[in-house]
Formats: structure tokens, sequence, C-alpha cells
């Protein structure tokens, strides 16, 4: 169990007293153990309830759990919320199935359903940016910022117009609500570009070579949304064929290009705002990936790298990830100037747009799209990498449950016709959250499991590298 000298949270007396009132309780190992089985969730959900299983034939209850006999009579389950500032625990294991799930569709992984021929497929990591609204702070490579004055990484000023009232802010957030749209465009025109530069009409390109990809999104400092994508060139039939000789590394760089410059989303004059033409920015950036790079970008480099913006949102701006209710609500948010404006601008805008929800998404600075997405072949779901996890833990608890019966007397569960045993199970929703003692106990899981995590994955990081320079040698 968590040794409390070693709990973070400093010297907080209400966390603290908190934590006393706990351990006074008398079952303090069990909240413990509860904690542990969400991971140290910071904001898990609380329900009340019973689970029975009752021999149908004579009516006997064989066994019970309710959570009558649990600490505070309720029972932990993990959030399971992506966002790293809502719940880190669970956003780790989020990103976590993400790099997983980026790693299978770029090395591999049969158990994922993707061969390790995979790896000779064409691969590349491509970034698309949004246009310029208006000159901001940056950090060029060569020379000091616009404004003359060389800036600091850490400086609160970068990604903020120079010229605030001159900032296209009305452009900037229907770009960032617009985008998944024009994502959705873009993956069209791609396979449009890769048919003609094949010479193949585009409705048999399916025929020859299939496009997939994973993404995320992330938010530059300005406020506007970004993506990375992972994407492949397969067979007709996926994963599992070789894509044929003409669907080469450069062919699929300059197909991503033209496609970047021809996919546009139109958008229709309302009221006293023009019509517009939303465009991917000049900046669009190709890398090569793995196998078939020069080694400047590894696959696993590449994987984490999405993971890591798969659990992010819009902080980067100053923002905090919650949902604004009400327009006077930001009266009450501590905001840096730029991010109230563009939030601002999309209330201003909600009634002009009404179908694009606008206010709704305000606190994403406009954008509605998921973080993370991928075509249906890139590789396995995340659902499935999580049915994986719920189906272990239910295999712990059958076998669990099977030792007490027997231990009990009682016959093999594993013996008995399913009709005959019945589960009668009442569950109700009973609240949220961890009080402060609680919070320190979560935090210190959290913690411990974060840094097993890290270990075993340096581990691992060594092992493949060993495995590669020996394949390389041999």
């Amino acid at each position: 169990m968590t040794d409390p000298t070693t709990l973070p949270g400093g010297t907080d007396p209400a966390a603290l007293a908190d934590l006393a009132r706990l351990c006074s309780r008398g079952d303090l190992p069990a909240l413990h153990h509860q904690i542990t089985r969400t991971g140290g969730c910071a904001r898990p959900i609380h329900i009340r309830g019973f689970r029975k299983l009752v021999h149908a034939p004579t009516g006997a209850v064989w066994h019970e759990f309710s959570t009558h006999d649990q600490p505070g009579h309720r029972l932990k389950l993990a959030c399971g919320n992506r966002r790293a500032t809502r719940c880190p625990a669970c956003a780790r294991t989020y990103a976590a199935d993400t790099y997983h799930l980026i790693r299978a569709g770029l090395v591999g992984d049969t158990a994922k359903g993707v061969p390790g021929t995979v790896r000779t497929h064409p691969r590349v990591f491509a970034t698309l940016t949004a246009p310029s609204f208006g000159p901001v702070h940056n950090r060029p490579d060569t020379g000091a910022c616009r404004c003359g004055t060389p800036h600091p990484e850490s400086d609160p000023r970068l990604g903020t117009p120079l010229d605030p009232d001159r900032y296209d802010y009305a452009h900037a957030v229907l770009w960032n609500n617009h985008a998944p749209d024009l994502w959705r465009r873009f993956t069209v025109y791609l396979r449009r570009e890769i048919a003609t530069r094949a010479g193949i009409p585009r409705t048999r390109l399916g025929e020859h070579v299939r496009v997939s990809f994973g993404k995320v999104a992330e938010y530059q400092r300005r406020g506007a949304v970004h993506f990375h994508a992972v994407i492949r060139l397969d067979g007709p039939d996926g994963a599992n064929t070789t894509p044929p000789p003409w669907a080469t590394l450069a062919l699929l760089d300059d197909a991503i290009r033209a496609a970047a410059r021809a996919a546009w989303v139109p958008l229709a004059a309302t009221g006293d705002h023009p019509a517009r033409v939303l465009r991917w920015g000049d900046q669009v950036d190709v890398r090569p990936i793995g196998a078939l790079a020069t080694g400047e970008l590894t696959e696993q480099a590449v994987a984490s790298y999405v993971a890591k913006y798969a659990t992010k949102a819009a902080e980067t701006t100053g923002m905090a990830d919650r949902r604004i209710i009400e327009r006077h609500d930001l009266e009450r948010l501590e905001l840096p100037d730029h991010t109230r404006r563009l939030i601002e601008t999309c209330w201003d805008l909600d009634p002009a747009y009404p179908d694009r929800r606008l206010a709704h998404w305000s606190h994403m600075l406009g954008f509605r799209g998921h973080f993370s997405t991928k075509s249906p072949r890139y590789s396995v779901t995340l659902g499935a990498l999580r049915q994986v996890r719920a189906d272990y833990r239910a295999a712990q608890a059958h076998d669990d449950l099977r030792a007490r019966l027997l231990a009990a007397g009682l016959p093999d569960l594993d013996d008995l016709p399913e009709a005959e045993t019945l589960v009668l199970a009442h569950w109700t929703y009973a609240g949220s959250g961890n009080t402060p003692g609680e919070s320190l106990l979560a935090a210190s899981v959290a913690r411990e499991r974060h840094e097993n995590r890290t270990t075993a994955r340096e581990e691992m990081a060594a092992l493949l590298a060993e495995e590669e320079e020996a394949s390389a040698w041999l």
C-alpha cells in the first residue's frame, strides 16, 4: 500500500485532515484497492448497487457483491477521459492505446490484425497547417521576430497577433470549425491525385491501391488547429496485400502536396459576413518514416508524437478545458487576451452560422472534430484495445469467483450449464470525484503507475533497438 509520507500535494491542511479521517474510518486498505483499480483516476464515477450469482434450480444465492460493504457505500470506476487536463491517469491510458494503434499500423502486429510486411509499404508523416490570419509573434529559425524582439520559448506573446485589430478572428474560428470537413475533402482529393499520377481511372483506384491513415489534431499557439497524419499506401485488400510497384514514396509525397493545394471548403455569405473559401496553409510537411526513410524519423518517434497530442486540447493557448455554458461565464475566467477574443468571436458568429454550433464549441476555439481518427483499415481500433482489457479483467473476476465457490464446496462454474446460473444486478449513479484525501491517494497511485510504465517502456525501447541492430547486421 502507498506510504503516506510519499504522497504528493505538499502539506495542504485540508487534504491531510481528510486523509486522517479516511485512516480512522478503518477501511483504508479497501479504499486504496478501489483507487488502484481505477489507475489513480482523478475524477472517478461512483455507483451504488449489487450483483448476485443465483443457482436457478434451487434459488440459492451462491455469491453476492454489494456496495453496502464498500468504503463510503460506493464503488469507484475510472472516468476514461482522454484529456490530460481533466484526468492525467486516464489520459495516459488513452495515450498508450493511441501509441499502440499508430505503431501497429507502422511496424505490424499480428495480434492487432496488421502483418509485419506493412513496414515495406510507402509511409509518410504529413503535417497540414492552417493559413495565415494575420502576422503573429514567432521564433523564426534565423533572425528575430517581426516585432524586432527575439522571444524566449516561454514568452506568452508567442502566437499572439502583432496587431490584434487587424487579425482576422472570424476567419480563424471558422477555419477551426470547418477543419474536419477540409480534412475529409483532402482525403478525397488525395485518392484522385494518386489515381491521376498512376494513370488509373479514379473509380478503379481501389482495385490497385488503398490509402490508410491515422491522424491527430494539435493546436498551435495562435489558436489554429493543424493535423499530423501517418499516411500509408496498401494493396487493394489493405495492409495484408502489397501495393503495386508504381506506389512509391515520391508519388505519395507529390500527391499529398497536390491534394492539400486542391482541397477547399466553400462558405456562403450570410448577413454581414462575406463568402469565404477555406483552404490549407502553404506549409505542408511530408517526411518518410522508418524502413523506407533515411533514419531521421523512426516509427517509434512518430507513434509517440501522435500519442502525445491525442490527450491535449486547447491548453497551449491558455484555455481551460471546460465548456462555456453562457457568455457571461467568460467574466470569471482568467484568459489571455488573444484566446478571449477567439472565444468571443465564436459567440458573435454563432447566430450567423447556427448549424455550426460555434458557441457550443467556443472552449475549443470553434473546433468540433475528434482529436484522433483513423481510416477503417489502418490498424486496430481503440474500442478493440479497450475490449481486450475488459475481457482480461472479466476473466480475472471469473477465476476469482470460481475459486471462491470451489473453496465453499459448491460446483465448478465451468462445469455447469449456462441456464443453471443467473446473474442479478442493479446499479445507480452516485456521484463523481474524490475527496481531498482520496485525491492524494489517487495522485500517488497514478504517479507510481506512470513511473512503472516509463521504466517498462524504456526497457522495451532498448530491446527493440537491439533487435533492429541485430537484424541490420545479419
